[in-house]
């Protein structure tokens, strides 16, 4: 086992604090998560379009009915 240093100097003898920053720090789920909130704002944007459209193919319905 691996005789390891939390932040504040405490012993960590599971060494969980190295694994947690190996995790944080790991490019690819960083890589996961830039692409998941670059597609979040695209999709809110086109179903607000689409909302927009039916609404106003609504109105335009009623208008001239």
């Amino acid at each position: 086992m691996a005789n390891t240093q939390g932040p504040e100097g405490n012993y960590d003898p599971a060494g969980s604090t190295q694994m947690f920053r190996a995790f944080v720090d790991d490019p690819q789920s960083r890589q996961q998560q830039q692409a998941a909130s670059a597609r979040g704002p695209r999709v809110g944007l086109i179903v607000g379009v689409i909302a927009v459209v039916v609404v106003v193919a609504v109105v335009a319905w009623l208008a001239l009915a």
